[in-house]
């Protein structure tokens, strides 16, 4: 999908401020409150915003431990394997992948003790042949998408 100056503008406002209501960001827009109700209604349809819960942080939720877990998948039970995978609540998300493994998952834990007990209920699943787990130590850059946003921005304008 093709976005244009008014669309970066929006999209930067909603993840510098996503608390604003509609009123108020059509008035810091200078555009009427229809524009900019047709505009998301737009961006939402063709799936560029795809949601607006809120951001929760695992580590106060009593998660602190994060990991990338690679699950090697026995041939023709990706489907079944990431359907058990989808059953495990501290999988906050998981991707198929080229290269070593077949899926790839983000997992959080109360403690390493927690991740143990987890990857062991990885393993267990039918289908799963092995895993790989690497230990987050520190997050060097928070999921973002801002800098992103105000690149494709740069180069509409351009």
């Amino acid at each position: 999908m093709a976005v244009d100056e008014l669309d970066t503008r929006i999209l930067r406002l909603l993840l510098e401020q996503p608390r604003t209501s509609v009123r108020e960001y059509a008035r810091i827009l200078g555009i009427a409150r229809g524009t900019l109700q047709a505009r998301l209604d737009r961006l939402e349809r063709e799936g560029v915003i795809t949601g607006v819960s809120p951001s929760l942080s695992p580590a106060a939720l009593g998660h602190p431990v994060l990991a990338f877990v690679h699950i090697e998948v026995t041939q023709g039970h990706l489907d079944e394997v990431g359907d058990g995978v989808a059953s495990v609540p501290e999988i906050v998300e998981a991707y198929s992948i080229t290269g070593g493994g077949d899926l790839l998952t983000r997992v959080v834990a109360r403690d390493n003790a927690h991740l143990e007990d987890v990857i062991q209920k990885l393993i267990s699943l039918p289908g799963v042949v092995r895993t790989r787990t690497e230990v987050a130590l520190r997050e060097r850059v928070p999921q973002r998408l801002l800098p992103l946003v105000e690149s494709i921005g740069r180069s509409v304008s351009k």
